[in-house]
């Protein structure tokens, strides 16, 4: 029989065994990185900094969990978007689909150069041009039926340069950027000119972030019955352009707090970061900088997808830090090694 004296102490000493593993498991998970594909650079220390002091309970910097939004464009800055916006391909790829039912795009452009690969004739037609392109892809369907017709182009169409699925052409480090900022209290949120639906569709799966925190451009949708069915229908008008000026104002209309953290790559997102970065408090503005033309592509001032200029130029007066691709991250794409 195994006395009362050698039970007690053989449970000292298991007790003290699991304390002992669980200070070892804590101590870890102090210290592993939050950010492995971050090189350990400014921009690095500038977000852990920022989360330390907006989360240190008592400090001059504490920031309630309440009002920890960060906001995030999209193209360009969560994923890839050259050598097109991937949601202009997606347009593209759907004219293309649907023409056998409107043999009058054969000889009306803008179709007209997307059937014949005449891009030169697209781009002329001007912003008149792509708001047709976009009602003629993006209307008359349910919501439903397009989240679907989205996830199926996903699942067959393949970007040019890298041969991958486009929602594979996203960013490592930013996702790991999400999860840090999330594991600290923060709720993250996409606000980008891209179409709302057509985002909807993937970003969960994606990046973490739910539909309901996604913030886009929009068309006009109205409710009616199909066979019985209550539907929500999209219709051939624009609702709202989530661009430049555009995206502070759905900020506040959608979320109805200022964010204290605001991320972009473009001049596009010039405003949202400007409006961001201007409250009160500690605050937080980055902007993604394509320098990387070897893992990605190496663009700025004079390109006509993702144009960063006053950005560039105002950055530092601003406080605004710039995301170096090529000095800053360790690798672009998950699969990436």
């Amino acid at each position: 029989m195994i006395s009362p004296k050698y039970l007690s102490r053989s449970l000292f000493i298991h007790t003290l065994l699991l304390f002992a593993a669980l200070c070892s498991l804590n101590a870890q998970a102090q210290t592993r990185d939050p950010l492995p594909s971050w090189n350990d650079n400014h921009a690095r220390a500038r977000i852990i900094a920022f989360v330390d002091a907006v989360t240190e309970q008592g400090g001059k910097d504490y920031v309630p969990p309440a009002e920890r939004i960060a906001v995030f464009d999209n193209d360009g800055t969560l994923w890839s978007e050259q050598p097109i916006y991937f949601q202009a391909q997606f347009i593209i790829d759907r004219v293309k689909a649907l023409a056998p039912r409107h043999p009058e795009w054969k000889t009306t452009q803008p179709f007209k150069g997307i059937l014949e690969g005449d891009m030169k004739s697209v781009v002329a037609s001007g912003e008149k041009g792509l708001l047709e392109l976009v009602m003629a892809t993006h209307s008359g369907s349910t919501t439903d039926e397009f989240r679907q017709i989205v996830l199926d182009w996903l699942a067959t169409a393949r970007h040019p340069k890298y041969k991958r699925p486009y929602n594979e052409l996203i960013y490592q480090p930013m996702l790991e950027l999400l999860a840090y900022l999330r594991a600290n209290g923060f709720k993250t949120y996409i606000v980008s000119g891209g179409g709302v639906e057509f985002m909807r569709a993937w970003v969960e799966k994606a990046y973490g972030i739910p539909p309901e925190q996604v913030i886009g451009s929009t068309i006009k949708t109205k409710y009616e019955l199909r066979n019985g069915k209550p539907v929500i229908v999209r219709i051939p008008q624009l609702d709202f352009n989530d661009d430049k000026a555009g995206k502070p104002v759905a900020i506040n209309q959608y979320i109805g707090r200022r964010p204290i953290a605001a991320f972009g790559n473009s001049d596009g997102d010039f405003q949202m970061l400007e409006w961001v970065t201007s409250g009160n408090g500690p605050r937080l503005g980055m902007i993604v900088h394509h320098d990387d033309g070897e893992r990605e592509y190496a663009y700025d001032r004079k390109s006509f997808i993702g144009k960063l200029a006053r950005g560039l130029d105002e950055a530092p007066q601003r406080g605004w830090s710039l995301i170096s691709m090529k000095q800053d991250w360790k690798q672009i794409y998950p699969q990436d090694k």
